[in-house]
């Protein structure tokens, strides 16, 4: 045995020495200590509002603080932002690339950013414009790799994650990476702030979802389970738990204090990948998007679904909860955006 096969099989046995330990400690599980609360009945949600105005495949979407506004990213070259309380467009933003993957609206209000293809991470100041439109603040360079998701901190720092297998942090301003955070094996998909914006998640095609420390760089926890890329990840609204979706046809939920899986969602009529995840502002409910065209609603604690949501003629590529809990939106291959409650 030479000495990487040797390393090799130290490792797994170490690893299968922790997953004893967690299953020790696992005196019960998440639908059993739910037991004395009831079941949600089913959930009626309607169709509020259609936002039209892409004409192509919507990718992302991101909504604003103020729980009115939202940025959406579509092939068609386009960032729209929108009133989703009225349906109209607020700006629309014509892109250099028309291959965008990911879009982010700053807490601020103030500003936007974008990026895919082109590997860059394009920033826009949405108070500023030029020749008609928003103003591009800065353009951040030095993913070798498509940019998958990005995620503004603050108006001067924005976190992103990239098809090179890293995420980063980067300063606005100077347009300069601060920090990167490498540790995946295959390309990092999606990526979630933690609410004390102290930690974030990655999760990626190595079918493993990794909670970061922006401190200090660090990688504090890695999380396995699935047997498919992981195409989206979300934390849970304390902070203390976390969503995820994947191309095996599940979601998962898992507890960062217990460093486990808690619960999956699945079903034998789902035969398709999860796009995205979001949970209701409780945490009791948790949205996700499909390849079917569906968007299906799960009961985080009893572990059913409560729902689907079938209004979209093409794949539910995102989905995303306001900040108040009064609004869902889909985005799909279809063209359009629905607001539900």
């Amino acid at each position: 045995m030479d000495y990487f096969e040797q390393l090799r099989s130290e490792t797994d046995q170490l690893e299968k020495k922790i997953a004893a330990s967690r299953k020790a400690c696992a005196d019960t599980d998440i639908v059993r200590a739910s037991a004395g609360i009831p079941p949600l009945t089913k959930i009626n949600m309607r169709v509020r509002r259609t936002l039209r105005g892409h004409l192509a495949k919507i990718y992302a979407l991101h909504w604003a603080a103020d729980s009115r506004h939202l940025v959406s990213a579509s092939q068609d070259g386009k960032l729209i932002v929108w009133d989703a309380w009225t349906s109209n467009k607020v700006n629309a933003i014509a892109l250099r690339s028309s291959w965008v993957m990911t879009c982010a609206y700053a807490p601020s209000g103030d500003m936007v950013a974008c990026g895919g293809l082109d590997n860059i991470c394009t920033v826009f100041n949405l108070r500023e414009e030029v020749d008609g439109q928003a103003k591009i603040t800065k353009e951040l360079v030095g993913h070798n790799g498509y940019l998958s998701c990005c995620r503004f901190i603050n108006n001067r720092q924005i976190l992103t994650s990239s098809g090179d297998m890293t995420c980063a942090l980067w300063d606005i301003e100077r347009g300069q990476r601060i920090m990167e955070f490498a540790g995946h094996a295959g390309d990092v998909m999606s990526l979630s702030l933690s609410p004390d914006k102290n930690m974030f998640l990655s999760s990626a095609c190595d079918a493993q979802a990794k909670l970061w420390d922006l401190r200090d760089g660090r990688c504090r926890q890695t999380f396995k389970g699935h047997d498919g890329d992981i195409n989206s990840i979300q934390f849970f609204p304390n902070g203390n738990s976390f969503a995820t979706g994947s191309d095996d046809h599940s979601c998962r939920l898992f507890d960062i204090r217990a460093d486990q899986e808690l619960q999956r969602f699945s079903h034998e009529t789902i035969n398709c990948g999860v796009t995205s995840v979001a949970f209701s502002r409780s945490g009791r409910l948790l949205f996700a998007g499909y390849d079917d065209f569906n968007c299906n609603v799960w009961d985080t604690l009893k572990g059913e679904r409560v729902a689907i949501l079938a209004q979209h003629e093409q794949r539910v590529s995102c989905v995303g909860v306001s900040d108040d809990g009064q609004a869902l939106c889909t985005g799909s291959w279809d063209s359009l955006l629905k607001i539900w409650n």
